[in-house]
C-alpha cells in the first residue's frame, strides 16, 4: 500500500482570493515583462499571443534583463503610463 504524505504545513495566515484584475477590450494597452532568465521572452510572446488572438489586446515587451533585481524605475515608469495590466514572468 501506497501513503501519500501532504508536506503543506497549517498556515497561521488566512488565504485570500486574487482580487485585482482588468477587462481586456479591444486594443487595451498590456505590458508583458520578462524578467531575464533564458526563455522568459519567448514564453511571454506565447501568452500575448493568445491574449491577441482572444481580446485583441495592445501587447508591448519589457525585459528587466536580470531576475535578481526590481524593476527599473524608469521602465516601471514607461510600463504605469503606457499600460493597464501587466503580465509579469517571475522564477524559471
Amino acid at each position: 500500500m501506497i501513503r501519500f504524505h501532504d508536506p503543506r504545513g497549517e498556515s497561521a495566515v488566512e488565504a485570500l482570493p486574487y482580487t485585482l484584475g482588468t477587462e481586456l477590450a479591444a486594443d487595451t494597452p498590456v505590458a508583458f515583462l520578462a524578467n531575464g532568465f533564458p526563455d522568459s521572452e519567448p514564453f511571454l510572446a506565447l501568452v500575448a499571443e493568445v491574449l491577441r488572438e482572444r481580446h485583441q489586446i495592445d501587447d508591448r515587451h519589457w525585459n528587466k534583463g536580470n531576475a535578481s533585481i526590481t524593476v527599473p524605475r524608469d521602465m516601471l515608469g514607461e510600463i504605469s503610463s503606457s499600460c493597464q495590466a501587466v503580465v509579469a514572468a517571475y522564477g524559471h
